[in-house]
């Protein structure tokens, strides 16, 4: 730890791996998309100039976006095809499992809170607590669209990956309801910047 107090993230490196470790255990898909949309998200902070400390907070949020999946069943995590009402209603305590996990250590209380509203949408029609606008934390609101690119351009057990092109458009169509309409709106200025790490590491 740093003697401010503040966590140092490079203290943290090794317990992240082993969470990582820990996902990837039980769910390739989510360690590995977990990783894509830290590295975007850690670009779009860095291109709207965010200081060093909130790069690392939001990336390493990025990160472990997803760490209360471990918490959900397999047979609901791992389902092929829709799921039920009752299964969805499972599927989405994940942020707070997440959220309640981090805030077992009271210097991971931003990111615990960054995990918590990642699903959120800038309508107020996400969840778990329905928060819109600036009301949601800016890094939950850069995790969102970076989560959606990764989802949308990845295959999954239920449907075929959708091409860059139309995981543009969806954005684009969805600024100010799902998405926050600034910081989406620099994502499609900066488009084949952010999504080069997805390219790279997702072949569709």
């Amino acid at each position: 730890m740093s003697n401010s107090g503040r966590i140092d993230f490079i203290d943290y490196h090794d317990i992240i791996e082993c969470i990582s470790g820990a996902m990837d255990a039980r769910d390739s898909y989510t360690s590995y998309h977990s990783q894509r949309v830290s590295d975007m998200a850690k670009i779009i902070c860095t291109m709207l100039g965010f200081n060093k400390k909130d790069i690392e907070e939001i990336h390493v949020a990025a990160h472990l976006h997803d760490i209360g999946k471990i918490g959900i069943p397999d047979a609901v995590l791992n389902k092929e095809g829709k799921l039920t009402q009752e299964e969805w209603i499972i599927m989405k305590s994940h942020s707070r499992i997440g959220a309640d996990i981090l805030a077992k250590s009271e210097r991971l209380d931003e990111i615990s809170n960054i995990v918590l509203h990642h699903h959120e949408r800038y309508d107020g029609n996400g969840y778990p607590n329905g928060v819109s606008g600036v009301e949601i934390p800016v890094g939950s609101r850069i995790i969102s669209i970076c989560d959606s690119i990764d989802a949308m351009t990845t295959k999954r057990s239920y449907r075929k990956a959708h091409n860059f092109d139309f995981c543009y458009s969806e954005i684009e169509k969805n600024l100010g309801l799902m998405y926050d309409p600034i910081i989406g709106k620099y994502v499609l200025e900066n488009w084949e910047e952010i999504i080069e790490t997805v390219k790279e590491e997702n072949v569709i």
